[in-house]
């Protein structure tokens, strides 16, 4: 098998022996803007998905790059929590001119504890998910870059088995900016108030998961760093590539609560 183009936002196509035809498209509103969900770039995408023409791998490196930018720490090495943000861990590293180091392993017989239903599965989910590899960062100040914290439950008590096997500071970066508001548009993201963005801990949250300091990407590092190029593109070849895309947008609306359509109750 090989790539061979996009499905466009609306579009109906017929896949034959012969060819891929285009029996539709239904178009949206003149002047709107396309609403790609950016969390699909975040956390949802495999990396070597291609969206708008880029692949999500180098989306999150650029994520990283960004994160490097706007939040730099001292320290000595960087890792990750495995393994969707690996691609912004390097891509941290890399700007920082830090190593990239692992300090957990994950037992690849464990599912996601995102979307674990109750808070007490997730928490055994995450004691089953990682090991340790001390060695690799004993007396050191570890930053790890995660994707996203949704409810704050996973990485508590990552940090607390980091710290009980050696490390001497732990900071988080996050790759995503924080998420505040409830998905309609069909991702289950949990309720306003489960959200640890929206709850008190927030304010005080490098204490209460136990990091020495946390620090999430901005809302414009995370659009800039997923539009970068497609703007490239676009100005490279505006003609062909407005009729692929149309106007350039995504949908920020778990971030900022800014919905690209009208909601109906």
């Amino acid at each position: 098998s090989r790539y061979y183009r996009e499905v466009l936002p609306g579009e109906i196509v017929k896949i034959s022996r012969h060819d891929v035809q285009t029996l539709d498209v239904v178009r949206r509103p003149e002047g709107d803007p396309s609403a790609f969900c950016i969390f699909e770039y975040v956390y949802f995408a495999r990396p070597d998905s291609i969206f708008e023409g880029q692949m999500v791998y180098s989306v999150r490196r650029r994520c990283g790059q960004q994160l490097a930018i706007e939040a730099p720490v001292e320290a000595d090495l960087v890792s990750t929590v495995p393994e969707s943000a690996t691609p912004a861990a390097l891509g941290y590293a890399e700007k920082c001119g830090l190593p990239y180091v692992e300090v957990l392993c994950k037992n690849r017989y464990v599912g996601r504890t995102f979307i674990q239903p109750n808070m007490r599965l997730r928490q055994l989910g995450v004691a089953k998910k990682f090991g340790v590899l001390s060695d690799n960062f004993k007396g050191k100040r570890v930053v790890i870059i995660d994707d996203s914290i949704v409810r704050g439950n996973t990485i508590s008590p990552i940090i607390k088995l980091l710290r009980e096997s050696g490390a001497k500071e732990v900071h988080i970066r996050v790759a995503s900016p924080p998420i505040r508001f409830p998905c309609y548009m069909g991702i289950n993201i949990p309720t306003k108030e489960e959200l640890i963005a929206n709850r008190p801990e927030f304010h005080d949250l490098a204490n209460y998961i136990g990091a020495d300091s946390v620090v999430y990407l901005s809302v414009e590092g995370l659009v800039s760093s997923v539009q970068e190029s497609i703007k490239i593109r676009q100005d490279n070849n505006p003609k062909t590539y407005k009729s692929f895309i149309g106007k350039l947008g995504h949908c920020i609306a778990c971030l900022t609560g800014d919905y690209p359509v009208e909601l109906e109750w």
